[in-house]
């Protein structure tokens, strides 16, 4: 008899346990009515976690620094030495490596930019002979954008011809940055990010002075846009890889995002912000 009753109060026993469980965490007929007593039993768990890690193991991993263009190391490799000397680090701040320029034209040739999405790219095409000093040295060959149609240019026509080759910013890249090794290599027995810096810069004088004679383009025409995105990079907003920390606005004392100076501009002691990036003008 006695077993009988027990058994007959079990379920009795789990179901009153079961309901107290469902009221007592919120749940009631399979929905979540309190879910910030939920959430924050979790957070306080995963804070719990981050509490019990052990300290001076902070290790900042950037997202941002990945390839995505390159596939060849020594390609990156020769880049990245070629950005450092157009952008040196010296006692005003850190240079094109450390501001993440190299990641920053990775991703911009991994995007429209670098297969010229938003450019005109029908023919005719201006060609041009590679071995007349002449061409190669002439403005129209080292200018790799076209300028604009209101007066700029010294013709009418002169903004139209200046973007004539059949090649796309990622393969003027490629082969520019393979001429890099190239040319280190016939001078010097060795890849262009392993020479001196003297030695770097003096090659890369002789692709600015279209001396360097590549397939596809003059190499000023590479030295040219190499330049620009280097600069590019190294002024950008973090968002899109460079100027990493925002350090290349510290130079400039760029104030960045800022959204509204409403607060400030009444005060009389002088204001000098510090730089603020997309991501953070932007939080709600």
């Amino acid at each position: 008899m006695a077993d009988t009753d027990k058994h007959k109060k079990e379920p009795h026993q789990t179901d009153h346990s079961r309901r107290n469980f469902l009221k007592n965490s919120g749940m009631v007929a399979g929905g979540v009515v309190g879910g910030s007593l939920l959430g924050g039993l979790f957070m306080r768990e995963r804070d719990e976690k981050h509490k019990t890690k052990p300290s001076g193991t902070k290790h900042e991993t950037s997202f941002q620094e990945a390839r995505i263009f390159f596939t060849r190391e020594e390609d990156f490799k020769a880049l990245e030495a070629a950005t450092e000397r157009i952008y040196p680090k010296d006692k005003n701040g850190p240079g094109a490596i450390e501001l993440g320029v190299p990641f920053f034209i990775d991703k911009q040739l991994a995007g429209d930019w670098g297969i010229n999405a938003r450019d005109y790219r029908k023919g005719p095409f201006k060609a041009y002979d590679y071995n007349d000093p002449a061409q190669v040295k002439s403005d129209d060959a080292a200018e790799p954008h076209p300028r604009g149609g209101q007066g700029q240019g010294k013709e009418s026509t002169d903004s139209i011809m200046r973007d004539q080759s059949l090649l796309n910013r990622r393969e003027i890249f490629i082969e520019g940055v393979r001429t890099l090794n190239d040319a280190s290599q016939k001078q010097h027995k060795t890849t262009y990010d392993q020479l001196e810096k003297d030695q770097q810069i003096d090659i890369l004088k002789t692709f600015e002075n279209g001396e360097v004679e590549m397939k596809s383009v003059p190499s000023q025409a590479f030295f040219s846009l190499l330049r620009q995105a280097t600069i590019e990079g190294a002024y950008a907003d973090p968002l899109y890889g460079g100027n990493k920390d925002m350090e290349g606005w510290k130079m400039k004392e760029f104030p960045g995002a800022y959204p509204s100076y409403l607060g400030k501009i009444d005060k009389d002691e002088f204001f000098k912000p510090q730089p603020v990036a997309l991501k953070d003008s932007q939080q709600h």
